[in-house]
């Protein structure tokens, strides 16, 4: 069952990335995904991002999937650098999915040029590609025929959380899903990539979304993985039951948790994969032997 009905929820979000270098860096480039979305169950209130030292130049722009983008230059000499994104963000419990495509077979839902043009690129196979037959046989216990497309992305859900151990520093952005198959073990974003190389191997079209999940569980619920920190998880697509609508509709996925998406659930960026919308990359001129990076995020509720 996906998310309820209740009332909105406010959070107040900051997210702190600190660079320190053992030498000077006398220029840094960086585009930062940091401001989250605003679309219909979500509303941005308030953001700001913070840079220091003081960037020389910066701008805003929207990629092509419409997530935020802040791009900036550092050019006075630098040791360390901080940024620094605060927002303020009400998100609305989903509505529970009863009826329509979300409830038929799961071969119903795959995106055509018909019913959902803008949702076939993200049924699509990355390059190089991720799905190898043993994501395809792993897909297939779960996306079994005439199945109802929620109960059998929820199956698929609950086998990736008690098939893979979450273990922190067991992979890196660029670890490939193969890899991961193979090790049994990784961190949200990892298993974000599973799920999502899954349902695209049946055809099913998925992406990649990138955000936070509220730190506070609810009444009799434990303390979820992947609080207070930056957060990964899937969506799939199913057509709109309009049949003139070809927009369709996107259902939230954690497999890290083993649960749909709710309200305390704040997407920032969407994506084919992990590398289309990290939080921050860039390129630093500097003599720099060694850098570190201490990244710090904290969610908390504002009562509305």
């Amino acid at each position: 069952m996906i998310g309820g009905n209740g009332c909105a929820r406010r959070y107040r979000l900051e997210h702190r990335t600190t660079y320190a270098y053992t030498a000077g860096v006398s220029s840094s480039y960086g585009r930062a995904y940091l401001t989250p979305r605003d679309f219909p169950g979500q509303r941005l209130l308030a953001h700001d991002i913070h840079i220091d030292p003081a960037p020389s130049d910066r701008s805003v722009g929207s990629d092509a999937y419409g997530n935020v983008t802040s791009y900036f230059h550092v050019t006075a000499e630098h040791r360390s650098l901080v940024i620094t994104g605060d927002s303020l963000v009400e998100v609305d419990a989903p509505d529970r999915v009863r009826s329509g495509p979300a409830v038929e077979p799961w071969e119903k839902t795959r995106p055509t040029r018909a019913n959902g043009p803008l949702a076939v690129e993200f049924a699509l196979d990355l390059y190089p590609p991720e799905i190898t037959s043993e994501v395809v046989a792993y897909a297939a216990e779960s996306l079994t025929p005439g199945r109802p497309l929620l109960d059998a992305v929820a199956e698929l859900n609950s086998r990736i959380y008690a098939d893979f151990t979450y273990e922190s520093g067991s992979t890196t952005v660029s670890t490939r899903v193969a890899d991961v198959f193979e090790a049994r073990s990784g961190v949200c974003q990892d298993f974000a990539r599973i799920g999502v190389a899954c349902l695209r191997s049946h055809g099913l079209a998925a992406r990649y979304v990138s955000g936070y999940l509220a730190t506070d569980p609810p009444p009799g619920k434990e303390r979820m993985v992947g609080v207070d920190a930056t957060h990964a998880w899937s969506a799939v697509w199913v057509p709109s039951i309009d049949q003139h609508d070809r927009t369709g509709r996107w259902i939230d996925v954690d497999p890290t948790n083993d649960q749909f998406g709710d309200e305390r659930y704040i997407t920032v960026a969407w994506g084919r994969d992990y590398a289309d919308v990290p939080p921050l990359r860039g390129i630093i001129y500097t003599d720099a032997k060694q850098s570190t990076i201490t990244v710090s995020v904290d969610v908390s509720r504002v009562e509305v």
